[in-house]
């Protein structure tokens, strides 16, 4: 599997990955690679929601000339590969942690950023008629251990209070009769707003809406060679070449090596894992009694996150392995069979039909930054730290934004500084072993 930190991008022509999304879709949209030299207002690298949103809004908004290129297809990378939960949130930090970090107002502002970004994926899905199953059932996140209950409780007050959020502290008689019946939980707190995508559907259809903007975007077809005569960017394919005044980097966890010194060092791929069952039986789905579209994710160190699937299967994801090398290996997939018998212990020897891995984008102090390096013409938007959906859509937005009407941006953390480099970055999958070590005996 391709890995970020070893490879300089990810091999052309490989297809999409056999995961449950990519089952769903019977006619993929025929891949066009670059194959002359072509001049444009803004290139954008990488095909993904970010990337294509970016690409959308810059076309049909602003009128700009826009080229994507990818080096494989559309949604190739975490955007087809994710779990499909539409969140109200980024980043590792929480709301409270981010009050605590920037004041009060800030995170109120951060706050409505985040419920704006699940609402520019509904926007986006109306206005582009994407079928892409999306499923209310909102999203739970569940304590552990008996410690965690008053975090969340604490949580959940809070952000009614602060924030005006509609989230709800369950006890865990309530999360199993009313959500799920799982083993090992003590309580959570539900939010309502949420819903589920099939994620691979979505990009497809931000694909087209880009493309019906007037945006060209080319696959196959990766960056090999980025160099800067005077104001112009070059940028050089395995065919062909673009030449552009502004260039933006969405490649976020697929963003290999030495790309550009302007993200060179300044995020952590980190694998995540996902299995999907056969679909449940009257009696299986009766024995954890999960809500109808329902989200789930729980509060250790390693989280596993899940949800049923609107033909009721269970998706179950988590940690992947630490180098793309050993992404299909089959202690990854046992890992995470380990996890979903856990959780419940009902599906015990359950047949699972598909297994697959893809890379999340981590930064070194936890938030994403949608960034312009002043007089270069170069933006950027990445570090979700695997919760980027819903913001990367909106993240797509504001980099139209900070190109063409820099004033409308809403003044918060996100955009007033560059990403910070990792200290010792040669040394970063030693540390992530040493973490996994340390995690899995917490757990």
């Amino acid at each position: 599997m391709y890995d970020p930190l070893t490879d300089s991008h990810p091999e052309p022509k490989q297809g999409y990955p056999a995961s449950y999304w990519a089952s769903t879709i019977d006619t993929f949209p025929t891949p066009i690679e670059l194959k002359q030299h072509i001049k444009t207002d803004i290139a954008i690298i990488g095909a993904g929601y970010t990337g294509l949103s970016a690409a959308y809004h810059l076309a049909s908004r602003y009128g700009k000339d826009v080229i994507v290129v990818d080096a494989n297809q559309p949604g190739w990378g975490c955007s087809g590969r994710n779990a499909g939960f539409v969140l109200p949130g980024t980043g590792r930090l929480s709301l409270l942690d981010m009050e605590q970090k920037w004041g009060q107002e800030t995170a109120m502002g951060v706050f409505n950023e985040y419920m704006l970004s699940i609402k520019s994926v509904e926007e986006m899905i109306s206005i582009g008629q994407i079928a892409c199953d999306k499923t209310p059932g909102g999203y739970i996140k569940l304590a552990h251990r008996r410690a965690k209950v008053s975090a969340l409780r604490d949580q959940a007050e809070k952000l009614n209070k602060r924030f005006g959020e509609s989230v709800r502290y369950l006890h865990s008689k309530q999360v199993a009769r009313d959500f799920m019946n799982s083993a090992n939980m003590y309580g959570g707190i539900y939010f309502d707003k949420c819903f589920g995508v099939n994620p691979l559907k979505l990009a497809l259809g931000y694909h087209r809406m880009a493309e019906s903007a007037g945006a060209k975007v080319f696959s196959n077809s990766p960056v090999t060679k980025w160099q800067q005569v005077g104001n112009v960017h070059e940028l050089t394919t395995p065919q062909g070449q673009v030449e552009a005044q502004q260039v933006i980097i969405a490649t976020n966890g697929y963003t290999g090596k030495d790309l550009h010194e302007t993200v060179d060092q300044r995020h952590f791929p980190v694998m995540s894992s996902i299995i999907v069952t056969r679909p449940l039986n009257e009696n299986e789905l009766a024995s954890i009694n999960m809500q109808e579209g329902l989200m789930g994710m729980d509060t250790r160190r390693m989280k596993y996150y899940y949800r049923l699937l609107p033909d009721n299967r269970i998706l179950f994801g988590g940690r992947g392995a630490i180098k793309g090398k050993n992404a299909n290996k089959a202690s990854n997939q046992k890992r995470l069979i380990d996890g979903l018998e856990a959780t419940f212990p009902a599906l015990k020897q359950i047949d699972i039909s598909h297994f697959w891995s893809g890379w999340v984008s981590a930064t070194f102090d936890n938030y994403p930054r949608i960034h312009s390096v002043e007089n270069q013409g170069i933006h950027y938007s990445m570090g979700y730290c695997g919760s980027g959906l819903a913001f990367s859509t909106l993240a797509g937005q504001r980099l139209a934004q900070s190109i063409c009407q820099p004033e409308s941006l809403p003044d918060l953390p996100f955009w007033q500084s560059p990403l910070p480099k990792f200290p010792f970055s040669s040394l970063k999958r030693v540390g992530l072993s040493a973490y996994y070590a340390v995690a899995s005996v917490r757990n």
